[in-house]
């Protein structure tokens, strides 16, 4: 089992605090693992296993659990009076208005309450609502490329590494699967219910191929700025006609589920935020290649994508930055201030022209925040004016 210590931190920290933990992130990226993980911690400190109790919605032997009151009485029939009880729920979304039974859990005062979700819509609407400075969110991904590494011996190279990270998956269990085919079955097998069980079934989409089509556009313009018309004018003109309405609702219900990460535009020097001109990254690169091939390799923003996963991992808020006509990759807005991140699969050439290029929207802005250069170009860490140049598995692996 691999220790997803970052996370397990996080609900170490926030123990026994007066907060509805909630876990949210992609179907398979290692929720109920991490709660696994965290009752064993509780365990090692004295906890017992009668005051934790456990609920994973998805499985059949809870398939009786319908309702909210039936939840909520499930839980309460098992709490021990004047004993601290541990109350962990998986996929808590598929129960209705599964906030009421939360939120009469949270105000027990022996009653620590942890849930996962695999939809976004977990936190809003009713719940957000509801439960409104109640919760903590802790957002989950697959596993870092450091995670990743730690299942190896050290002395694998890290280019070899870093090439079997994006194409055969980071979600955890699919590193226990050795076939290539198997894994790409297992991959489908996740987009699958993703799509069947998180977007088609509550969504009532009718058209699943056209959404089909839509997202594996999507996969193909990783790091590409895209809008719903331009989307919809593809799709069109390919055979397949659809309204912009559409699109735009296929593209709320494919972030919803954290298949898709949409990032906005912010002009850095009219400090704003920007209503067009939006990119999109796929949670896994490995799920990209199970549904495009690996013929789709586009290095330079597969390479892009990496970056944006593990400054969300690292807890930014994340922009596409506008500096003029010019564009630096991301802004990254963190607890001390803003950084910039510019991002190219190599800047070594003849002449120099693509490591000028690449600096130049990061000479552009005039402020003294952190500018950084990544790239895969096997060199010292070095400096440009100012500018940290990097080599992205070094800090990939910091």
């Amino acid at each position: 089992m691999i220790q997803r210590q970052e996370y397990l931190n996080s609900l170490i920290s926030f123990r026994d605090k007066q907060l509805i933990k909630v876990v949210t992130g992609i179907r398979r990226c290692g929720k109920s693992t991490l709660f696994e993980l965290y009752q064993d911690y509780l365990r090692s400190d004295g906890i017992t296993d009668e005051q934790i109790i456990s609920i994973n919605l998805e499985e059949g032997e809870y398939d009786e659990i319908e309702t909210y009151k039936q939840l909520y009485s499930f839980v309460t029939d098992k709490l021990i009076k004047n004993k601290k009880m541990y109350i962990f729920i998986d996929e808590v979304q598929r129960i209705s208005d599964f906030q009421k039974a939360i939120d009469s859990l949270y105000v027990k005062k022996n009653c620590d309450v942890y849930i996962t979700g695999s939809n976004a819509y977990l936190l809003s609407g009713e719940l957000a609502t509801l439960l409104s400075g109640r919760y903590v969110e802790i957002k989950m991904l697959p596993l870092s490329f450091q995670e990743f590494v730690s299942c190896f011996p050290q002395d694998t190279s890290r280019e070899r590494l870093y090439a079997d990270y994006i194409q055969n998956s980071a979600f955890p269990y699919a590193l226990e699967i050795t076939k290539p085919k198997d894994r790409r079955l297992y991959l489908q097998g996740i987009y699958d219910t993703i799509v069947l069980k998180d977007i088609v079934a509550r969504r009532k989409f009718p058209d699943m191929a056209m959404l089909k089509s839509v997202t594996r556009f999507m996969f193909d313009n990783i790091g590409n700025l895209c809008s719903t018309k331009k989307i919809a004018d593809t799709m069109t003109s390919a055979g397949r006609k659809i309204a912009v309405h559409t699109v735009e609702s296929y593209l709320t219900a494919l972030t919803d589920c954290f298949i898709l990460y949409q990032v906005g535009r912010y002009d850095v020097k009219g400090k704003q935020y920007l209503k067009t001109g939006d990119k999109y990254y796929v949670v896994d690169i490995g799920l990209r290649y199970a549904l495009l091939g690996t013929k789709k390799t586009d290095i330079g923003h597969i390479l892009e994508n990496i970056v944006f996963l593990e400054l969300a991992r690292r807890g930014y808020e994340i922009h596409i930055g506008k500096v003029g006509n010019s564009e630096v990759d991301f802004i990254a807005f963190g607890d001390e201030g803003e950084e910039y991140y510019q991002v190219a699969y190599t800047v070594v050439d003849a002449d120099g022209s693509t490591l000028k290029r690449e600096l130049a929207p990061l000479e552009a802005i005039k402020d003294h925040n952190p500018k950084y250069l990544l790239t895969m170009d096997n060199m010292p860490t070095s400096s440009h004016n100012g500018i940290k140049q990097i080599n992205v598995i070094d800090w990939l692996l910091k």
